[in-house]
């Protein structure tokens, strides 16, 4: 099984009076994940599908564990595995980690849509290639 992986530095602006990150945040890093693995991974800028080419991937469910606190100065190493490659559905998952303790487990399905049309559409091959090579 491949994965894709990087590391998320939590700042000072990302924290709340509780010195913890707040959860709405998690989900904004979430979505910067998702654009670098569009990017690093996948070869294809997020900001092109949307903004030229006009696909792009809504999310469409969201399923999220928040088992331990992020906090400011943590610089969580987050894992992204592929759980589910459909014809234009994608599910992925992203576990942030300090070392050995996961703090964030979350599972994202996304639908490929036609941003014109806002109607589903097939993955591309291209990127359906890179998506299989991090299947869990």
């Amino acid at each position: 099984m491949g994965v894709f992986s990087t590391v998320i530095p939590v700042r000072f602006g990302h924290v709340d009076p509780a010195s913890i990150v707040y959860f709405p945040r998690i989900f904004d890093y979430i979505h910067e994940v998702f654009e670098d693995v569009w990017e690093v991974h996948v070869g294809q800028r997020y900001y092109d599908l949307i903004l030229n080419r006009k696909i792009g991937y809504p999310l469409v469910r969201s399923e999220v564990d928040f088992i331990q606190p992020l906090c400011f100065g943590d610089r969580p190493v987050v894992s992204v595995t592929c759980v589910h490659l459909g014809r234009s559905s994608l599910r992925l998952r992203y576990v942030f980690r300090i070392g050995d303790q996961v703090h964030v487990d979350a599972t994202m399905t996304c639908v490929c849509s036609d941003l014109v049309a806002m109607k589903s559409i097939p993955i591309e091959s291209s990127a359906r290639t890179r998506f299989e090579e991090i299947m869990e």
